[in-house]
Formats: C-alpha cells, structure tokens, sequence
C-alpha cells in the first residue's frame, strides 16, 4: 500500500465513520441532541469533502494507485452505508430508501469486479448521472443528519427527504445505466 496524502485522506474517512455514528450514542447529558446533530453533520462533511479531495490529489500529484482505486469506493460505500443505517434507526429516513440505495451500491461494485476481471471496466466507468446521485445523495444525509432548520421555515429534514427520495431514483436510473452498458458481457453464453 502506498503511503501518501490521498491514501491517507481515504483511510480518514473510514476512521471518521464510527465517530459520526458514535454521536448518537453518546448520553445526552454529554450532548444535547441539537450538539449531536451539528456534531455528526460536520463530521460526515469532513468525511464528504475528503472523497472529493482524495481524488483530486491522487490525479494532481500523479499519486493514483491500485490500492486507491479500491479503497476509495469502499470507504464511499461504508460511509454511505453506516450513515443510512444510522438514519433509519433513529427515524429520519425510511429503511426501502436506504434499502434501494446500499442494494445498488452492492451489485454495482460486483459487477465492476467481474467486469474488471473481463477486462471491460471501461463499460461500467463512473457517469454523470453517477455523480448526480452521489451529490443528491451526500447533501440528503448532511441534512438529514443536522436535522436543524438552516432559516427558519425551512424544514431541513422535509428537504433531506426530498433530496434521499431523488437520489433513490436516480440510484436505480444510474444502476440501469451500468447494466446497459454491461449487458454485451452478461448476455454472452458462457460454458458451464
């Protein structure tokens, strides 16, 4: 494994997952449950903002490594994962939602293997509507997570929800995407 800043960041972001989760288990004689939510959001945020910033490194400094590229998608998809649970356990989001979105996170990264096993990853690369549904994704957890009106009248959790809901749909819209495009590989009859 090479040791460099993005890998590192990567790594942060995995450390960082029981801590926001952890949050909510604190007493809450030690953290108000307002404490809580702006402590959690803040620390999904950081761990948010290193997946962005991992990358950019990674690619600006010439620093991309096998070890990375799998990394990076494991820590995406822990992060994504520990964080829906947690908001289905404390009742902020509905368990179908975070159901559709953990199920696609899993059958697109085996399809990825298998298809990298083919050598024919490049059918199956990152799309737009990809990162659409990341980033509708991200901000409906964030939200979800603080749970605190951000202006007044502004209901953060009815927004979330919104945002969780449209980034469910586009989860199965970008799942059908990378079956489209796999589907020459997974159509070929193969010997038994």
């Amino acid at each position: 494994m090479p040791i460099n800043l993005p890998n590192l960041l990567t790594w942060a972001r995995i450390v960082l997952i029981p801590l926001f989760v952890g949050v909510f288990y604190l007493p809450q004689s030690w953290l108000s449950e307002p404490t809580q939510n702006l402590v959690s959001a803040l620390i999904f945020m950081a761990a948010a903002v290193t997946d962005w910033f991992d990358g950019y490194l990674a690619r600006k400094w010439n620093q991309t490594s096998a070890f990375g590229a799998f990394l990076d998608p494991v820590a995406d998809k822990l992060m994504v994962a520990a964080a829906l649970i947690l908001l289905v356990q404390i009742n902020r989001a509905d368990a179908w939602l975070a159901l559709i979105i953990i199920g696609r996170e899993i059958t697109i990264s085996a399809l990825r293997e298998w298809m990298a096993q083919l050598g024919a990853s490049r059918s199956v690369a990152v799309s737009y509507v990809g990162k659409v549904k990341t980033a509708a994704q991200m901000v409906a957890i964030l939200l979800l997570l603080y749970h605190e009106p951000l202006i007044p009248g502004v209901p953060t959790d009815f927004i979330g929800t919104i945002l969780l809901f449209a980034a469910a749909l586009l989860t199965l819209w970008s799942m059908g995407y990378y079956l489209r495009m796999a589907w020459p590989q997974l159509s070929e009859k193969t010997p038994i």
